[in-house]
């Protein structure tokens, strides 16, 4: 019955296929594909699982058009939507793929990866003394993921070390606090960890604690920070800003459907009544953040501070499927509202202060620069 189930799955594949495709040679292409997979079936050196090898190709057709796009089957997509609500198990890092390697976005504050020192722009090249090059990004996520207190050893090359790092890091079930906030004499605090669904609820109470624990006539400003902070869902990057401007665009998008082509705007009213902001950025601010950093800066609402930002300038739609699986399929750019797309180039901070990653001490020069410059220099 397995078997019948595939191979009906593939007739109806290329059937769809050869139907609305004229291009003969397309049409080949797809039988072409049929006899690859009967070839496999009978003739691999051991007995193949069928469904894992169709699920293979299927990644395989997304992750060839680019990283973020990729196949969920029914697991992977219940963990994703985890992963929207600011729970999940894992280890705490937001991941890619590129140049045959996994490369990290960011890890996320507070969690295993970043109490292990797991850095932005680090390159997983072996997991557990494996070596991962060439496997698809679900294959070495798959090999990421495992029991609760087990620990996982990464291989990791990064920029500025001549030896390869080796990082072991325990997994754990994560929860994600979406905003951290705190007092910093008169200025007020707020680190935004990610866009879960819990982001826009948390900057509004933390702006709303500071303003009553400073008291609104004694706050001089505000500090976001969003360094390391890989992103996470639109509609919560578009509802932050919106919390920090009284008009104009936020962000547009722009894709090949005209669902995908859209404006979002602020509504009136500055939660922080026009008090100055500075943003703090680094190599792991992604996606979302960008949005945001961005959108603040064309309107000059706010400082940007920091250093070169991920790049992630690509909107993913995901489209359940009927085995309860899903596809996550890049569907469209944003833009900045200066019309700028900062897909694989960045936001580029107003003041550029890198943060020394290989030194010893604790102190913060890019939070040391941000309070200095509002407190004594009164932007």
């Amino acid at each position: 019955m397995k078997k019948l189930s595939i191979y009906s799955f593939l007739i109806v594949l290329l059937l769809s296929f050869s139907l609305s495709a004229s291009n003969e040679n397309l049409y080949k292409k797809l039988n072409t594909f049929g006899d690859v997979f009967e070839t496999i079936r009978s003739n691999y050196v051991s007995e193949v699982d069928e469904e894992d090898v169709i699920e293979a190709a299927i990644n395989g057709m997304l992750q060839s058009l680019d990283p973020h796009s990729g196949y969920m089957n029914l697991e992977n997509y219940k963990e994703m939507q985890e992963q929207t609500d600011g729970k999940f198990g894992g280890l705490g890092i937001e991941v890619t793929s590129e140049s045959g390697y996994v490369k990290i976005i960011s890890p996320i504050d507070g969690t295993p990866g970043a109490k292990a020192g797991v850095q932005p722009g680090d390159y997983i090249t072996h997991i557990d003394d494996e070596s991962i090059f060439g496997l698809s990004l679900t294959e070495s996520v798959d090999m990421l993921r495992g029991l609760v207190g087990t620990k996982v050893k990464l291989g990791i090359a990064r920029e500025g070390e001549d030896e390869p790092l080796e990082i072991t890091i325990t997994r754990a079930i994560i929860t994600v606090e979406a905003v951290k906030f705190r007092r910093e004499g008169n200025v007020g605090y707020i680190k935004l960890i990610s866009f879960s669904e819990q982001a826009e609820k948390g900057i509004k109470k933390a702006i709303k604690n500071l303003k009553s624990e400073i008291g609104s006539d004694k706050l001089i400003g505000y500090i976001l920070d969003l360094r390391n902070n890989p992103g996470g869902l639109l509609g919560q990057s578009i509802a932050v800003t919106d919390s920090f401007l009284n008009s104009g665009e936020i962000v547009s998008t722009k894709g090949r459907d005209k669902s995908d082509i859209g404006s979002f705007k602020a509504s009136n009213g500055d939660l922080t009544n026009n008090k100055p902001i500075i943003v703090l950025i680094n190599r792991g601010s992604a996606s979302a953040s960008e949005i945001v950093a961005g959108a603040l800066q064309d309107h000059k609402r706010a400082i940007i501070i920091g250093e070169q930002s991920y790049g992630k300038g690509s909107v993913q739609t995901v489209f359940p499927l009927n085995d309860k699986s899903a596809i996550r399929l890049t569907t469209a750019l944003y833009y900045t509202p200066s019309g700028d797309s900062i897909h694989k180039v960045g936001i580029t901070p107003d003041i550029e202060i890198l943060n020394d990653r290989n030194s010893e001490n604790k102190i913060d020069n890019q939070l040391n620069h941000a309070l200095d410059l509002l407190t004594k220099e009164k932007i």
